[in-house]
C-alpha cells in the first residue's frame, strides 16, 4: 500500500510538472499583442468575426481608423481562436498566479535586476537590426546602453543608461522589423501557443531574434542549464510588465480575441511605417 501511495504521488507530481511546462510553452497570452507605444489605445472589438474591422493607425490625431481587411488577414481564425482560448486558460490557472507569486516572494530590487539583465541581453539584436535598417544613430544608442549597463551596471543588473545624465531608454528592434523594412509582407495572422499573436513574417523574425545571440556566443547561452531558468524568468518578468494591459483587454473588450488581433496588426503596421520616418521615435 505504501508503495502504491508513493507511486501515486510521483504520478501526480509528474502531471503537475507537465502542466507547468505546457503552460510556460503557451505563454505569452495577449502580452505580445499590446502596442509598443502605450499611447496607442487597445480597441474594443465587435463580437462578429465576419464584419470585424482591422485597425489602421494612421488617424493623424492619435486615433485608430477602422478598415475592413481583418478577416482576410486572419484566414485561420477558428484555429487561432482555439489557441487563444487555451493560452488564456493556461494564463489564468498557471502563468498569472505564478507571476504574482514571483512578485510577492522576490523583493523589488531583485526583480528589477532580473528584468534589466533580460533586456540587456536583447541589445545586440537591436544593434544589428538598427544597422540593417540604416538607423546608425539608434544603433549607436543601443550600443551605448549595452556598454554602460554591462560595465557600470554590473552585467546589466542596473539600467544605468536610462538614468541621468544619459537618459537612453530601451527600445527593442528585431528581425521582423527588418523584414518589414525591406518590403516583406506580414502574411496571415496566427496565434500560436509558443509565440502568441504573430504573422508569418514576424514568426520568422522572432525565431531569428531568439537564435541570434546563442548562435553568436555559444555556451553558456546554448546550455540547458541556462535556457530553462532564463526562459522561466523571462516569462514571469514579461507577465508582470504586461499585467495591467492584459487586465484592460480582458475587462474592456467585448471580444478579447479580436481586440488582441486587431491591436497586434495595427501596432505592427505602425512599427514598420515608423521605420521609414527618421523623426519618429521608433526602434
Amino acid at each position: 500500500m505504501a508503495a502504491e501511495r508513493a507511486s501515486g504521488r510521483r504520478a501526480q507530481t509528474a502531471r503537475g510538472v507537465v502542466a507547468m511546462t505546457l503552460a510556460l510553452a503557451a505563454w505569452p497570452v495577449a502580452a505580445r499583442a499590446m502596442p509598443a507605444d502605450p499611447s496607442v489605445a487597445m480597441p474594443i472589438a465587435d463580437s462578429s468575426d465576419a464584419t470585424s474591422p482591422a485597425l489602421s493607425p494612421d488617424g493623424g490625431d492619435g486615433t485608430i481608423i477602422v478598415s475592413a481587411s481583418a478577416s482576410r488577414a486572419d484566414p485561420a481564425a477558428p484555429l487561432n481562436k482555439a489557441s487563444f482560448a487555451a493560452v488564456q486558460t493556461a494564463d489564468r490557472i498557471v502563468i498569472g498566479p505564478a507571476a504574482m507569486a514571483y512578485a510577492k516572494v522576490l523583493p523589488a530590487p531583485v526583480r528589477d535586476g532580473v528584468h534589466n539583465v533580460i533586456y540587456n541581453l536583447r541589445e545586440p539584436v537591436t544593434i544589428v537590426n538598427c544597422l540593417l535598417q540604416h538607423r546608425v544613430g539608434r544603433a549607436g544608442r543601443a550600443l551605448a546602453r549595452l556598454t554602460l549597463n554591462t560595465t557600470v551596471g554590473l552585467g546589466g543588473l542596473f539600467d544605468v543608461a536610462r538614468r541621468h545624465p544619459f537618459g537612453i531608454p530601451f527600445r527593442f528592434n528585431g528581425f521582423g522589423n527588418t523584414l518589414g523594412f525591406y518590403g516583406v509582407g506580414a502574411g496571415p495572422y496566427m496565434f500560436l501557443p509558443v509565440f502568441g499573436p504573430t504573422t508569418v513574417r514576424d514568426l520568422a523574425g522572432t525565431l531569428a531574434d531568439n537564435m541570434f545571440l546563442p548562435t553568436l556566443v555559444g555556451k553558456p547561452l546554448t546550455s540547458v542549464g541556462y535556457r530553462i531558468p532564463s526562459t522561466v524568468l523571462g516569462v514571469l518578468d514579461d507577465r508582470l510588465v504586461k499585467d495591467a494591459r492584459i487586465r484592460d483587454v480582458r475587462s474592456g473588450a467585448r471580444n478579447p480575441y479580436l481586440a488582441t488581433r486587431d491591436a497586434y496588426l495595427a501596432g505592427r503596421r505602425e512599427d514598420i511605417a515608423a521605420l521609414h520616418r527618421p523623426d519618429h521615435p521608433a526602434p
